[in-house]
């Protein structure tokens, strides 16, 4: 189930863990989630895979550090 505080909260910490400043972080996770939703309007049912494969994909046009860091965490959560 989506949730955009936890995305939010996931990228954001991505973020942060690259030394990305907390107002830029805050600006590029919301930034992130408003790409998921628009992605995520078109689609009848999505999986945690979709969620984290697709949130990787746009965070990497923003931030490729963070958008690796985001995915290898999510893949050892």
């Amino acid at each position: 189930q989506y949730q955009r505080e936890k995305l939010h909260a996931s990228i954001h910490a991505a973020c942060l863990s690259v030394r990305e400043f907390t107002g830029s972080a805050d600006v590029t996770a919301a930034t992130v989630c408003d790409h998921f939703e628009s992605w995520l309007e078109e689609k009848f049912e999505i999986t945690s895979t979709d969620i984290r494969v697709t949130t990787a994909e746009i965070l990497q046009k923003y931030n490729p550090s963070a958008a690796l860091v985001y995915q290898h965490h999510m893949n050892i959560n």
